[in-house]
């Protein structure tokens, strides 16, 4: 194989296999068999299984690279002009994406993978961008004081069991955590 084909390969195999098995996977649930993932992703079975060999594996690698979007994306807002508006759009970003994470995270922890663990990085950058975000939300008034980020992770994970579970809209959670965020009216 010559160099640029490895390339190729490589990059299929980093981006376009976890990007197609994501939309395979919330299309159509995660009882998708690996070879279909491979099949919709232009490559062979043995290319899937030389580089995720269980789809646990696949999964865990589709949970980070999503983690370490919305780190980037956390930092990247932290530096936009409008640190509120930044704040609460990524909140409701953030919500969507751990939404879809939710299932993947449960299918690692029922095959005994320690999702911690797995996301370790990508969950640390994700602390730090959203403190900075959160930082900058706070000093413009956006957000009440004595908010931690602990508590803004705690808020949406709570948000999106309680709209899986009662069926209610998510979006309208996010818009009662957003005003219960805001500093009180004087």
């Amino acid at each position: 194989m010559q160099l640029g084909q490895v390339r190729l390969v490589a990059f299929v195999v980093r981006f376009v296999v976890p990007f197609v098995a994501r939309a395979v996977f919330a299309a159509e649930g995660l009882a998708v068999p690996l070879d279909e993932i491979a099949r919709r992703a232009g490559v062979g079975i043995g290319t899937i299984y030389r580089h995720f060999p269980t789809k646990e594996t696949l999964f865990a690698a589709i949970v980070h690279d999503r983690l370490a979007l919305l780190a980037d994306e956390a930092a990247e807002l932290a530096a936009a002009p409008l640190a509120a508006t930044a704040f609460h759009d990524f909140l409701a970003r953030m919500m969507v994406e751990l939404k879809d994470k939710r299932d993947l995270s449960e299918a690692l922890v029922g095959a005994g993978i320690d999702v911690k663990a797995a996301t370790a990085a990508p969950s640390a950058a994700l602390r730090k961008s959203l403190d900075a975000l959160l930082r900058r939300a706070r000093a413009a008034g956006a957000v009440r004081s004595g908010i931690r980020v602990e508590d803004i992770l705690a808020l949406v994970s709570a948000a999106i069991h309680a709209s899986a579970k009662t069926g209610g809209s998510p979006e309208r959670v996010l818009a009662v955590i957003s005003d219960g965020l805001r500093p009180p009216r004087r």
